[in-house]
């Protein structure tokens, strides 16, 4: 029979949180990426928007809980990119900008950052 420590078992939590974080962002990036690349909006767009939306609303409810282990500060400037990734995804689906690059960017340096 194996006995690990709290810690162990604690680390192989938060390693394997951020992996599913990574892989969420990852899926955001590649439909972003399509619906940028298709040129229109169309089926693409509103399936990248809505997924991102669902990711980074889901982000500020988890950094807005008391027991979120974040610094504030660092908690406090992810909510701001967050709310800014939804007014972006508000502009494009309002046909008022199509920056999904600038949200592809963002998300891509928020991945790698996750370690």
């Amino acid at each position: 029979m194996y006995q690990f420590s709290y810690s162990e078992i604690m680390e192989d939590g938060v390693a394997d949180a951020k992996e599913r974080e990574r892989q969420v962002l990852n899926r955001s990036i590649d439909l972003l990426a399509r619906a940028r690349d298709a040129g229109r909006y169309g089926k693409d767009a509103i399936e990248a928007l809505f997924y991102t939306r669902r990711v980074w609303i889901r982000f500020v409810e988890d950094l807005r809980q008391p027991d979120n282990q974040l610094g504030d500060e660092l908690r406090a400037n992810l909510i701001s990119i967050a709310i800014w990734i939804l007014k972006e995804c508000d502009r494009i689906r309002k046909r008022q900008s199509d920056n999904y690059q600038g949200i592809i960017d963002v998300t891509t340096i928020i991945r790698d950052g996750l370690q």
